[in-house]
């Protein structure tokens, strides 16, 4: 860094990842589980691939989160989206390349991803 210039770029980019991660009450919210078993599952680079991608894609109505513990450790990483007016879905054993699938066709085109949510694991 040897600019102010680039100085405020980093500072424009982090408040962009910032607002992502901002609660709204009438967005769509992506919560990745964090606790230890979720981290230790590679939680944290499925919530950067998410932060990333809807960041790309400027989803300013998607709000991405995180919480501790979901309760099901054997199906780690695991990522809720909830959507105003519509049932949870719950995706399960997620992983960095999988996130580009769910923005675009679920938080995108309202389709969930039937095959990565924890029902298609239970079957």
């Amino acid at each position: 860094m040897k600019t102010l210039a680039e100085l405020q770029a980093i500072r424009d980019k982090a408040r962009e990842k910032m607002t992502i991660r901002e609660d709204n009450s009438e967005a769509t919210r992506v919560i990745v589980g964090m606790a230890t078993c979720g981290i230790a599952a590679g939680a944290r680079p499925v919530l950067n691939a998410f932060v990333d991608e809807v960041s790309k894609r400027k989803l300013g109505n998607v709000v991405v989160t995180q919480t501790g513990c979901i309760g099901m450790c054997q199906f780690e990483p695991i990522v809720e989206v909830l959507e105003p007016g519509k049932e949870k879905v719950t995706y399960a054993k997620m992983t960095p390349e999988k996130v580009a699938r769910i923005v675009v066709d679920h938080l995108v085109n309202g389709n969930p991803v039937m095959e990565y949510t924890i029902g298609s694991l239970l079957k």
